[in-house]
């Protein structure tokens, strides 16, 4: 028997410099995800990924830049003016978004956690057989 989804709330966040804003909707208990590659590792970046649909840019999409590498289906956007990127939309996750917590308010949060670890140094390996389920946010 599955346990019944935790309620969400909406969580705000964004980049340092604040002009960039967004809201997600998840839990105030957020289970996190930490990947390995050196994207990942050199941008800081925590993970929590959620639906699209659960993800809202309220402002600052005027400032923000775009970066991809590799198969360019990943997008990272930064804001131009601090350099931060606060979410990006995965490779592995394709119709979700990822929102960096080390960019959320504290406000609404009651606890986080990194809960699944990524090998995303050996990214096509860690994606065969049973090895990677997407987060359901």
């Amino acid at each position: 028997m599955s346990q019944p989804e935790p309620a969400l709330v909406t969580h705000n966040g964004g980049c340092h410099c604040g002009r960039v804003r967004f809201e997600v909707d998840a839990p105030v208990v957020l289970e996190l995800d930490a990947c390995n590659c050196t994207v990942c590792v050199m941008s800081g970046i925590v993970h929590h990924v959620v639906p699209a649909e659960r993800f809202r840019l309220t402002q600052g999409e005027d400032v923000l830049t775009n970066y991809t590498f590799g198969t360019g289906i990943a997008r990272h956007p930064f804001c131009s003016v601090c350099g931060i990127k606060s979410f990006y939309h995965p490779r592995a996750y394709p119709n979700g978004v990822s929102v960096n917590a080390n960019c959320l308010d504290p406000d609404t949060i009651e606890s986080m956690a990194v809960t699944r670890r990524f090998d995303g140094l050996n990214w096509e390996e860690a994606l065969q057989g049973d090895n990677y389920t997407p987060p359901s946010g």
